[in-house]
């Protein structure tokens, strides 16, 4: 039986192993053979083969690629990231499968966020067309861009709950709401994964930040964060253990502390909570270099002593490691740490490698090298319909006065601002391996929309900014090459060249918002203002007193008071992805017609932060109409936010009416059915989306003011009604209670149905 077992791992690290995928067996004989096949070569593996197989290395200037070769032959790294060609992973994948003594295949990852090749909506843009199969396909998309240049795993999606937008990374994310970003999720790792990670075209899931990432201190990158377990239970942790019960088969870990203890060093976090009581069976991974930063934390005095702390609390691979290969061989011999600790570690990640389909053939999504494209960046390899419909339902209309949008095909349009020519910023953050040159700017979608039916006309207008602090950190947080490249004219100049455009045309479209840059990694900003830069440029056009159209690019909420009441029309599009300029245009021009909802609140002013729509209820609530002192409010502005959760306007209208409860009691194990009727009252079709919210009346413990529990995406032709139901049950109704225990409690519920998390039908039941 032995011989038997060790021939099956003999066969299947073999690099000559047939290519494409194996038959799948049954579950049982699959895992049999899985334990086997990871049994065998433990068996066999030394105990540095064995802390190689935890390290995650990346090509750069600590570790230039002759020498990762060395490395990976030598059985020092388990697998690398940031390569993403064939011809440059292939020889890597040689030196671990031919050259190293065991031949355990090596992965290759990347940060593939949304889109590889072909750049989709950021996430939250993603979000915002509240359209499950739109953001499955993109993840789909992206992983069969990503698989076909070699990549295996990704680290994505980001599933951090985001409320904050000063958090430069709430780009990333899918918004502030637990049941609409734990949907997201579901939909991203099963995009990702297809039908099992071992597929050829597919990537392996690493769902980020575990946890609790998006409620750091101030909105400050990497900072800390103090927090109840009932807001963590409640809020937090969903979409996290929504993605793992998709079946995402990685995790990577935050670099934040929690209550006090880092997430790379807490042993709660990652074996009691992930794996105890979750049940996950799958490989955790360290952020970039977290491991090295725990003695920064003040928990660890040094490198030696972070190694023990992350490989016990159960970090399994060390993203840019350093520590586990300089300390752990001397921590194991010392009995600092056990051989068990090592073992686990090690197993999840030949477990992780064995799901990906690598033992079964290492060159699975490398190919034979007579495969290779001959340009990796070729037309061809781009899918442009699926970002443009993808982008199409991302934006998000927010004002539009007069019915000034759409915008005929006619006359004279001028297109004006900073963003409306730049190909780099309209990719957004986390762009993967797309190319600025492939992307489609607002003036080209413009154009091209417009042909020989209507004069564009261009003026920059201004610079993102003129602040020539914020440029060199902007520039300098990008590694390539600098990406703002600031227009060496006055400002006087440019807005005199801006307003001169305007004035000899019919409308104004004007792109405004921030760089790529400044919503990303590292970019916490003090204030959601626009740059001076572009307010000046947005007021001198004003003067002009034609239409003005602002088109938003940012990935985050911003501060929109002055555009709010003096644009005509205000359209919400983040960063729109490779087709973003023609999705944008498709939009303004009438050749769809918007549906995009907001996934995340817009606060009136920064001092409002945090605001979110499913906030806790309160013994003094701020109610508008009566008086307000002694009520939690600001007294300097109007109280709530400036768009609510779940708002978007359409170029027809919709009205909701009529909410209908099927019983006024809900029994134990019952359910009942909660139905209103849409009607399109506009004159045209058009797409909306209605929401249930849910709000427990009295509780053990205090309870949102609502929560989103359900939602329907519906098209309704011009005059068209239809009657839209949903089904209350207990699982919608349940919460953690002061125990953590998951519940439903008896009593009164009230039900609001509507087209946004304030304009809503009211109702009521009991569950007895």
């Amino acid at each position: 039986m032995l011989s038997s077992l060790a021939l099956l791992a003999g066969l299947v690290c073999s690099s000559s192993a047939l290519a494409g995928p194996a038959p799948a067996p049954a579950d049982g004989k699959n895992a049999l053979m899985k334990n086997a096949l990871i049994a065998d070569l433990m068996s066999r593996m030394t105990l540095d083969e064995k802390i190689g197989q935890l390290r995650l290395i990346s090509i750069g200037e600590d570790m230039p690629q002759p020498q990762l070769l060395k490395e990976i032959a030598a059985g020092r790294v388990g697998g690398t990231f940031n390569s993403v060609r064939r011809q440059d992973n292939r020889p890597m994948q040689d030196a671990a499968v031919k050259q190293s003594r065991l031949k355990i295949p090596i992965f290759f990852a990347y940060d593939v966020v949304h889109g590889h090749r072909t750049i989709f909506p950021i996430s939250l843009g993603l979000a915002s067309s509240w359209d499950m199969e739109t953001v499955e396909q993109s993840a789909r998309i992206s992983a069969i861009e990503a698989s076909a240049d070699s990549l295996d795993v990704t680290f994505a999606p980001m599933l951090d709950i985001s409320r904050d937008p000063r958090w430069g990374r709430t780009s990333e994310g899918f918004g502030e709401d637990p049941y609409l970003v734990s949907l997201c999720a579901r939909a991203s790792v099963k995009g990702l994964q297809g039908t099992s990670p071992a597929n050829a075209d597919s990537v392996m899931a690493v769902i980020k930040h575990f946890a609790l990432y998006g409620a750091v201190e101030g909105g400050r990158d990497y900072n800390t964060v103090d927090m109840s377990p009932i807001r963590m239970y409640q809020d937090y942790l969903p979409p996290y253990r929504a993605g793992i019960e998709a079946g995402a088969g990685g995790v990577m870990i935050a670099l934040n502390s929690i209550n006090g203890v880092p997430a790379t060093s807490n042993r709660w976090l990652l074996r009691d909570l992930l794996r105890k009581d979750w049940g996950f069976k799958g490989i955790t991974v360290s952020d970039h270099g977290a491991i090295d930063e725990l003695p920064l934390h003040g928990v660890a005095k040094d490198g030696r002593e972070a190694a023990r702390l992350a490989i016990q609390a159960g970090v399994d691979m060390s993203m840019h490691d350093s520590a586990y290969l300089a300390y752990l061989p001397g921590l194991v011999k010392s009995g600092e740490v056990s051989m068990r600790d090592i073992d686990g570690a090690v197993r999840e990640v030949l477990g992780a490698k064995y799901d990906m389909g690598l033992f079964q053939d290492p060159y699975r999504r490398i190919g034979a090298a007579e495969q290779d494209p001959p340009d990796v960046d070729a037309e061809s390899r781009l899918h442009r319909a699926a970002a443009r419909a993808a982008g199409r339902k991302s934006l998000v209309l927010l004002e539009n006065r007069g019915k000034t949008l759409p915008l005929k095909k006619a006359g004279t349009v001028a297109v004006i601002g900073p963003l409306a020519d730049a190909p780099v910023d309209i990719m957004g953050s986390w762009s993967a391996a797309g190319k600025s040159q492939q992307s489609v700017t607002l003036l080209q979608g413009m154009r091209d929309a417009a042909g020989d039916k209507a004069r564009v006309v261009y003026a920059r207008g201004a610079n993102v900014t003129d602040d020539a602090g914020v440029v060199g950190y902007l520039n300098f947080m990008n590694w390539d090459k600098p990406e703002i490249v600031q227009d060496q004219r006055s400002p006087g100049d440019m807005i005199a060249e801006a307003v001169e455009a305007a004035r000899s045309a019919d409308v104004i479209v004007v792109a405004v918002g921030e760089s790529r840059g400044m919503s990303h990694e590292a970019s916490s900003r003090t204030s959601l203002s626009l740059p001076g830069s572009q307010e000046t440029l947005l007021k001198a056009l004003r003067t002009t007193g034609k239409p003005l159209v602002v088109v938003l690019m940012n990935g985050r909420p911003l501060d929109l008071n002055w555009a709010k009441e003096n644009a005509d029309a205000l359209l919400e599009t983040w960063y729109a992805g490779t087709e973003g300029g023609h999705a944008i245009a498709d939009v303004l021009f009438g050749d769809y017609n918007p549906a995009g909802k907001l996934p995340i609140s817009f606060p009136r002013s920064i001092g409002q932060i945090p605001t979110y729509y499913n906030h806790p209820r309160i013994g003094r609530p701020f109610v508008p109409g009566k008086p307000a002192n002694y009520t939690s409010q600001y007294f300097e502005e109007p109280n709530g936010p400036l768009y609510p959760f779940g708002y978007g306007l359409s170029y027809t209208d919709f009205s909701v009416s009529g909410l209908t409860l099927s019983s006024r009691t809900l029994p134990r194990n019952g359910r009942i059915d909660a139905s209103v009727t849409v009607k399109n009252t506009g004159q045209r079709d058009g797409e909306t989306v209605v929401q249930l919210y849910l709000q427990d009346v009295a509780a053990s413990v205090v309870r949102p003011v609502k929560e989103l529990k359900d939602f329907r995406k519906i098209m309704l032709r011009a005059g068209e009604e239809r009657v839209v139901h949903f089904t209350i049950d207990e699982e919608k109704l349940k919460f953690f209670n002061a125990a953590l225990e998951y519940v439903v409690e008896p009593g009164d519920f009230n039900v609001q149905v509507g087209l946004d998390s304030e304009a809503v039908q009211e109702g009521s039941f009991t569950l007895r």
